[in-house]
């Protein structure tokens, strides 16, 4: 009977499954736009960096951001209602089918009552459709191109920082390591200070949407990174999960603390012990 015990025991703890929820900072952690724009990013390299393609590079990316923002996810008319998830104002939302739904005729506006709210909802959820589609549905050929050519350029002159970040990302997530077990699972989220929606754009634009859910990214703009931390942790918290917090700022540092996360310190200065490739 002892025996038929301690199988039973070892068969049970065999099936518990881990998860690991990593919780991440974009803006100099996944990516590199504020540094490039400013010159920063070249100016940690002595010279070695050309600082005017620096800002060159930057600008483009800002540029093709915001042309997302405004021609494909409603920015002129929502940015100043931002949510810090997408589905903030679900509960507004009551399923209408979108497929030919006039969102110009739909007079969103002030005041922020339940009737705008609904038109919000609808808004976030025609960009969370968007999102989980991918660019290739919906940019056009010329943009693809551009999106590319700025995405390789940007890689080449980081020393393969974008495309290292994705790397790391799957191997979070456990899809290119032994991690990828019926007894591991893993889950990215993205905490970013960036308002919501531009946030996402650079989701997609950044590659990381196969990686990076669009329910998992969140926007602290207003409610701090502690508060998007605790959201986390009442999504996902259990007895076998376990939280990590990964950026560059003194924001998520303090903030994992808090929650006694581990935290991972990212920096883009070459001589930095924690940044990509590496």
């Amino acid at each position: 009977m002892d025996g038929v015990v301690a199988a039973s025991a070892d068969a049970t703890r065999d099936e518990i499954k881990i998860m690991n929820v990593y919780i991440w900072d974009m803006d100099e952690t996944l990516i590199l736009l504020k540094s490039l724009l400013d010159g920063s990013y070249a100016g940690a390299f002595d010279g070695l960096k050309d600082h005017d393609k620096s800002v060159d590079i930057g600008k483009r990316w800002e540029n093709l951001i915001l042309e997302l923002c405004d021609e494909h996810f409603f920015y002129e008319e929502i940015e100043n209602y931002n949510e810090p998830f997408l589905s903030a104002v679900k509960e507004y939302d009551d399923g209408k089918d979108l497929t030919t739904y006039d969102f110009e005729a739909d007079c969103f506006s002030s005041p922020y009552d339940d009737l705008n709210k609904r038109k919000l909802a609808y808004r976030h959820r025609a960009i969370g459709e968007k999102y989980t589609k991918g660019l290739e549905k919906i940019l056009d050929h010329h943009m693809i191109k551009v999106w590319n050519d700025l995405y390789s350029a940007t890689d080449k002159y980081t020393d393969g920082w974008l495309s290292s970040a994705h790397k790391l990302l799957e191997e979070a997530m456990g899809k290119s390591t032994a991690e990828s077990t019926s007894q591991h699972s893993s889950i990215n989220c993205i905490v970013t200070s960036g308002s919501l929606i531009p946030s996402l754009a650079k989701c997609l634009l950044y590659r990381l949407d196969d990686v990076v859910a669009f329910e998992n990214v969140y926007s602290s703009w207003e409610v701090g990174k502690l508060q998007c931390f605790k959201w986390i942790k009442e999504r996902y918290d259990g007895p076998n999960v376990r939280f990590c917090a990964i950026g560059d700022g003194h924001e998520e540092c303090t903030a994992a603390q808090i929650m006694k996360w581990p935290f991972v310190k990212i920096e883009f200065h070459p001589d930095a012990p924690h940044r990509f490739p590496g």
